[in-house]
Order: C-alpha cells, then structure tokens, then sequence
C-alpha cells in the first residue's frame, strides 16, 4: 500500500489541504495514520474515498451531506455519476482510481468511451497528459509504487502503440521526414510515442528510434535518413549541467535539420538554442508544425 501526504491529496483531488483538515476535524471523513513526528499519512483507501467525494462534490453534492453516507453508499453514487457523461477532470480521478486498483478493466472502459467521444488525441491532450503530469509529481516524491505507475504507463504505451499503426497507410510523398529518439538512459517514452502518432496522422514520415539511444547511432541513422527534423524529449537526462552542451551538440552535428526539444530538462529553463534548435513548450506547437 502507499502512503501519502495531505499535500499529495490536494494535488490529485483538487482539494485544498486546509479543507481536508476541516473536513477530517468536522466531519471524520478521513481517518490518517500518524508519523512518529505526528504528520498526517494517508493509504490507498483515502486517497480513493477523497477522488470520489471530490467527484461528487464537483456534481452539487454537500459535503455535509456525502459525510453521512456509508462507503457502499457512496461507491453506489459514484457510479451514477460515472454512468453520464464525465468532463475531463472527472475522468482523470476515475484514472487515478484504476491506477490505485490496478484495474485494466476499469481503465479499458474509461479510455474507450473517451475516444469514441473525443477522438484519439483529444483524449491524450486533454485526459492522459495531465493524468501523467499529475502522477508524476507523486512519483517524484516517492508517494506512488513502481508497481502502479508501470501498470498504467504500460497500458497508456500500449493505446498509443495501437493509435499508431492505425496511422500508417497516411503517409504522403510530400510529407516531412521526422527522427525522433530518446538520448542514452532516458526511457520516459509516453511523450515521443504521442509525437509519433501526431507526426504520422498528419500524413508525414517517422524513422523511430526509441529508448537510451547512443548519440553515434543517433548520428548513423541520421546519415542514412537525412531528416528535415530531429524530435527528443529530455525528462531526465542528460544531468543538469549537461544539457546545454547536449543541446548545442545537436545543432551542430545536425546543421541541415530542425532540432525540435521539449520536456522537463529544457521547456522553462535558462537554454540558449542557436537557429535550428526550437524548444517546444506546449503540444500545440507540434501540432502546428506537423500540419505544415
């Protein structure tokens, strides 16, 4: 079972930690463990109960009056709720729901009724990034198991994978030549399969090249392609102080292709990018470029 802190709650429900306390102290809807150093710690169980009254308070219920409800009470509203339509936020608790449970059921159901509403990437855009953005903050801390988050990456990955295939016969003679790989020991490959659907619907070509990826075959593939542009996602590494040489190294052993970079290591810091270097701050930005 994990353990989380009131601040974990208030990132994944939404509710503010002052609150929880107020409701704990008003109305014992929570019942945390205390630490040696009497700091609030919270299991599996109300984290759950949390996302759902969070669920049910966004759909007009009071808290004064989702305090008296039994779980099996609760649970049963819940599920009315969860039989209508759901808006985005919603659909991320119901996420994180299955993710805690390790419900491949549960997520099946919720990503399918989604796509036939909304489409494929809609679905990314709008439900499965700020699902991951919001879990990776608790995985950062420590606060989510190796277990959880492997079961929903690889379920997510696995969607993605599909969406793709789908794409192939898109491919136009027109079309931009795209290679997007991962630098040598990253593997946080969520973010560049989506690229690859996004690049591949839009009717453009992509030599893929994956995980952990040793600069001198990024290097001899490129060669052998002749991309107009190289994609990569830097989440992870390179470490800190070598991103900005890794950057520059890009430009400069690619001068004839577009750098396109995003992720953790470079949207938001102090990078210095020379003519062919574009870091991408929002999915929109690739979006545009590939329908160009």
């Amino acid at each position: 079972m994990s353990t989380y802190s009131i601040r974990d709650l208030e990132q994944l429900s939404g509710i503010k930690a002052h609150t929880l306390r107020i409701w704990e102290q008003r109305y014992a809807i929570l019942a945390p463990e205390r630490t040696d150093t009497n700091i609030r710690a919270y299991g599996d169980e109300d984290l759950k109960r949390v996302l759902n009254i969070s669920l049910l308070k966004d759909h007009g219920y009071k808290i004064s009056e989702i305090a008296k409800l039994a779980q099996d009470e609760l649970n049963r509203e819940v599920l009315k709720i969860s039989d209508k339509q759901l808006n985005y936020p919603d659909q991320i608790h119901a996420l994180t729901i299955a993710m805690l449970d390790l419900s491949e059921e549960r997520f099946e159901k919720i990503i399918s009724s989604n796509v036939l509403q909304f489409g494929f990437e809609n679905t990314m855009i709008h439900i499965i990034y700020p699902f991951l953005s919001r879990i990776g903050m608790l995985w950062v801390t420590g606060s989510i198991g190796p277990a959880q988050e492997h079961f929903i990456t690889n379920l997510i990955r696995q969607k993605i994978i599909v969406a793709i295939d789908g794409q192939r016969n898109k491919q136009h003679s027109n079309g931009k030549k795209y290679m997007l790989f991962l630098p040598e020991g990253e593997f946080h490959e969520i973010s560049l399969l989506f690229a690859n659907y996004i690049i591949c619907s839009r009717a453009n070509k992509v030599i893929y090249l994956g995980q952990s990826l040793p600069f001198n075959e990024l290097a001899f593939a490129y060669r052998l392609h002749k991309p107009d542009y190289i994609f990569t996602v830097l989440t992870s590494v390179p470490a800190n102080h070598e991103v900005q040489p890794f950057v520059d190294r890009l430009a400069t052993t690619f001068p004839n292709a577009q750098m396109l970079l995003t992720g953790y290591q470079v949207v938001g810091q102090d990078i210095v990018s020379s003519d062919n270097t574009l870091i991408i701050s929002q999915i929109n930005e690739l979006l545009d470029i590939a329908s160009h």
